[in-house]
């Protein structure tokens, strides 16, 4: 070959190899997504996982875990007595342990293992109907969970020199109401009213409950209260069912996005996280909070521009996004009624 004919590559011979290249990052960065989703217990997984350790976590839906510890905390400031000393942070960070990981996990378990059916069509990666555990293995972790939550809700009660036991009570009634959540006959998941509302019960009342209780004297006023809030909880709640209407469907159950379609539901939603929110700002301006209230209002108007932006506009594709934007400022208005009647001394 002359010297007057340079070898060039052909444009055509880099091409495929450069697609090829890009093609295998975008499907290893969505495998590594997925695997964390499936990890956390988030719409959107992977099945494949083999780590016997990881599958057990998966079901336990560690994703799930944070609005209680959070409430953990909001009562810990509601009951004007939380001061920043070793012994107080360890009883918060016990408390945490119990609603978070052992109740909380004793209850997604729970959950999955009376849902598998239904996962089955909703979440087929989940690990019971992808086959990744075993039966047996998952009636283990539901009775060993129960157990420790349990056991360390009467060790705090010790700690905290309680004469009737109000943390182990609490974690109870929790116990309680995750089973006929989730397990026939009553099944309370059945009914998109009752099911949303222990289930935003179970979020807001009885972790805040629990760290009230630690700290001050549980009152009926703190414990309506909480109740009250927890109907933003049932609001919280309803997000969750978007991701099942094809499932709930086809097996019966009674989720609101069933029962008034998907639109209505996410009017039903936010109107609900909105309402009660700002009727929990209404009785601190009641009880001259004056501060607090405006905080809280104000926290609520970032929630509505997200409503709007991502939720009401298409909730079956938005509604991780939505949660994961607008979920912060519900939780930090939590805290802010916490601190309020904490400061009121109620």
């Amino acid at each position: 070959m002359s010297e007057s004919t340079p070898i060039t590559p052909e444009p055509e011979t880099n091409q495929p190899l450069e697609s090829a290249t890009t093609t295998e990052e975008v499907i290893s960065e969505d495998n590594g997504g997925s695997k964390t989703r499936q990890l956390l217990g988030m719409k959107g997984a992977a099945p494949g996982e083999t780590s016997v350790w990881k599958i057990h976590l998966q079901l336990m839906k560690p994703i799930t875990w944070i609005p209680l510890m959070w409430g953990v905390i909001c009562g810990a400031a509601s009951s004007g007595h939380y001061t920043w000393t070793l012994d107080n942070v360890l009883k918060v960070a016990a408390c945490m342990l119990l609603s978070g990981p052992l109740l909380t996990g004793y209850t997604q378990t729970l959950n999955d293992y009376y849902d598998r059916e239904i996962d089955a069509i909703n979440e087929p990666y989940r690990p019971i109907p992808s086959g990744a555990i075993s039966i047996p293995r998952v009636i283990t972790q539901i009775i060993v969970l129960l157990i420790a939550g349990v056991a360390i809700a009467y060790g705090l009660d010790v700690w905290a020199g309680h004469d009737f036991p109000n943390v182990t009570a609490i974690a109870l009634l929790g116990s309680f109401l995750a089973y006929i959540y989730s397990a026939p006959p009553l099944k309370l998941k059945q009914n998109g009213w009752l099911g949303n509302y222990a289930l935003g019960a179970s979020y807001i009342a009885l972790p805040w409950c629990a760290g009230h209780a630690l700290f001050g004297e549980l009152n009926w006023q703190v414990a309506v209260l909480t109740l009250v809030y927890s109907m933003a909880g049932l609001g919280i709640a309803v997000v969750n069912d978007f991701k099942s209407v094809e499932g709930d469907s086809k097996l019966g159950l009674k989720s609101l996005p069933v029962m008034f379609g998907v639109q209505t539901a996410a009017w039903i939603c936010v109107v609900m996280i909105d309402t009660f929110q700002a009727a929990i700002a209404g009785y601190l301006f009641y009880i001259h909070e004056n501060l607090y209230g405006a905080i809280l209002l104000l926290l609520i108007i970032p929630q509505i521009t997200f409503q709007d932006m991502y939720f009401l506009r298409n909730p079956l594709e938005n509604d991780v996004k939505y949660q994961a934007s607008a979920q912060p400022f519900l939780v930090l208005g939590m805290l802010v009624a916490g601190l309020a009647i904490g400061h009121a001394g109620i």
